[in-house]
């Protein structure tokens, strides 16, 4: 399993500070995907348990959860780093293009997105979208955390 630039987020999972790994090898290759350097298996560098806990000593204090953009394509590399990341306390996020991932994931997963990006649909940021972020440990769907909501006076305005 390779990686690409990790990044410290903030708006990917409401109300929580992760840590977020582009994993190499993306078999879905949306069109219109932002990152489709992401589709070559071999982009980037290797992600074994060396890297990731150097990552979370790292960034330990400062993130609440991981969160793996991909990485189901090799379920077994990307169980092993979930009970990694749980071991040490986090939550676990997977942003995926497949309309489901296996229960034998979804039960390592705090957090999951699923969904093909469809250009014309938009992202979790529009009300036509396909994409769903659902809190899996509740089942509720996250979107609304990620419409624009305007001011009451801006409302009120565009209703007169």
């Amino acid at each position: 399993m390779n990686f690409s630039y990790p990044q410290v987020v903030m708006q990917e999972i409401p109300g929580e500070i992760s840590l977020a790994l582009s994993i190499s090898g993306c078999p879905v290759r949306c069109p219109g995907c932002h990152s489709p350097f992401t589709w070559n298996p071999s982009y980037g560098e290797p992600l074994d348990e060396r890297v990731l806990t150097g990552f979370l000593d790292r960034y330990q204090g400062m993130i609440s959860c991981v969160l793996f953009y991909g990485g189901e394509w090799e379920k077994d590399t990307l169980m092993a780093h979930l009970r990694v990341i749980r071991e040490r306390g986090l939550l676990t996020a997977l942003y995926t293009g497949r309309d489901q991932v296996e229960d034998e994931l979804a039960i390592m997963l705090d957090y999951v997105k699923l969904g093909p990006w469809i250009a014309e649909r938009g992202g979790l940021d529009s009300e036509d979208t396909n994409q769903r972020l659902i809190d899996l440990r509740t089942g509720q769907c996250l979107n609304h955390h990620f419409l624009e909501t305007k001011p009451a006076s801006e409302r009120m305005r565009l209703a007169s």
